[in-house]
């Protein structure tokens, strides 16, 4: 009888109820910031004047500082507690969000974003790792991440439609404010709803691994940031990351098991099916957000508000597949559920290279329903391959690497659709090319994490 409640969708007790809506909460606030932001940022220029690298830098310090801080928010929160470090990071994100609400320049507005970037990465690792340690039955632990991973997609859908309520109203200040009751709520709501979990075995800070590991992701995304406005910078910001990431790998070689990355989870099948199958969907699918839009406006197809509502579409299906999506990987396995979702995101990226800029633009908006279909399929039980076959001792690293994953294939996704567009001249024959080379990273993730993946073997975890 137990059994069977356990396997009901959603058929969990109060505690875990309100310890998800935490979680959920606390996602949905970091990841709105980005969505809200990108919208706001003509007005913002406006306001201060800013150029061109001056506004990029508004976008852009957040997902520099969120990278490099990803494997130290991981580590810490295995240290000295998940839920110690989710509110940490909720206090910090709100802090800054403040700072960037009452900012005078630019260049107070650039470290304040930085710091919501901070507070992002130690909150988004952790409470991945407190659904691992929450919930210990597998299949509830998927659902759970099915619901947790549709916050990215309410994000998306909420933050263009909110800033585009916000920002002509009561100005750009607002975006940011907007974020900060709901902050707080999150701070006070996992004091009360999250139960503390650290590491027992209290590992050392690994601070040489934490600096080449940060200075890698740090360049890797400092290289995609400059490959149009700074060629030469972007080979420098390459040339460093290889350089630390032969150094990283090298210092947790050394360590062994103590390592910030024990080499083992490495050895894992689902896992680096996982980490693959999560750089494909970031990939193709960050690449086309970025694209699709730029092309409907510069074409003049549509405006920055009809562009907003063109994408609903992808963000829809998403939140209304997701919190399916670990029923369905219990009943079809969740190769074939994180597999197929892939595959089918590089399927609808292809409806929207052949239809987007038509006179009717249908068939594109099948191709982000199809994008949002597979992305909702496929993000959850991605989570749950890459937390579910390490220890709960391991979890919060193993939340950070999926993030990792999911940051370097967004922000090389951007960099090399943005220039598949702009090479091939833009206009629909520049969307067609990006698109075609976004589908074909996700067919071969997806072809790679089915291959690499065992769906009968089991593995202790490590």
């Amino acid at each position: 009888m137990t059994d069977t409640l356990l396997r009901k969708p959603f058929a969990m007790r109060a505690s875990q109820r309100l310890t998800l809506l935490t979680l959920c909460l606390a996602v949905t606030i970091a990841h709105i910031d980005t969505f809200i932001v990108n919208l706001g940022a003509r007005a913002i220029g406006d306001h201060f004047a800013a150029g061109v690298d001056e506004l990029q830098w508004i976008v852009d310090s957040y997902n520099l500082v969120y990278a490099v801080s990803l494997l130290t928010g991981g580590m810490l929160a295995d240290i000295y507690g998940r839920r110690r470090i989710l509110m940490s990071g909720a206090l910090i994100f709100t802090l800054a969000s403040l700072l960037c609400a009452a900012a005078p320049s630019a260049r107070v507005l650039i470290p304040g974003r930085a710091l919501t970037g901070a507070g992002g990465a130690l909150m988004i690792p952790a409470s991945l790792a407190i659904i691992r340690v929450v919930w210990d039955h597998p299949g509830e632990r998927a659902r759970a991440l099915g619901v947790w991973a549709a916050c990215n997609g309410v994000a998306m859908a909420l933050g263009p439609s909110l800033g585009g309520m916000l920002i002509p109203w009561f100005g750009w200040r607002s975006i940011f404010l907007v974020v900060v009751p709901f902050g707080l709520l999150a701070l006070i709501m996992a004091g009360y709803t999250i139960p503390e979990s650290s590491d027992p075995r209290r590992r050392p800070f690994d601070a040489t691994a934490q600096v080449f590991g940060g200075l890698a992701l740090g360049g890797l995304t400092f290289a995609a940031i400059s490959t149009q406005s700074a060629p030469r910078t972007m080979v420098a910001a390459l040339i460093v990351t290889a350089l630390s990431a032969v150094l990283f790998i090298a210092t947790e070689r050394r360590k062994g098991s103590g390592a910030l990355l024990s080499p083992e989870i490495f050895t894992i099948h689902q896992f680096q099916a996982a980490m693959i199958a999560t750089m494909g969907m970031t990939f193709g699918g960050y690449g086309m957000v970025f694209v699709l839009p730029l092309a409907w406006q510069s074409s003049g197809r549509l405006d920055t508000a009809a562009s907003a509502a063109a994408l609903l579409p992808m963000s829809l299906v998403f939140i209304v597949v997701s919190p399916l999506s670990g029923v369905l990987s219990e009943k079809l396995g969740i190769r074939t559920v994180t597999s197929g979702g892939v595959a089918l995101m590089g399927l609808g990226l292809l409806l929207i290279g052949v239809g987007g800029l038509q006179p009717n633009i249908a068939v594109a908006e099948l191709g982000l329903a199809m994008t949002g279909l597979g992305l909702g399929l496929a993000a959850g039980p991605l989570s749950a391959m890459a937390v579910g076959h390490v220890t709960a001792a391991r979890a919060g690293t193993a939340a950070a690497l999926i993030n990792v994953a999911r940051i370097s294939g967004a922000t090389i996704g951007v960099a090399v659709l943005g220039a598949c567009y702009a090479g091939a001249g833009g206009g629909e024959r520049g969307l067609v090319s990006a698109m075609i080379a976004g589908s074909l990273v996700q067919f071969a993730g997806a072809a790679v994490a089915w291959m690499v993946t065992r769906e009968r073997t089991l593995h202790a975890p490590i």
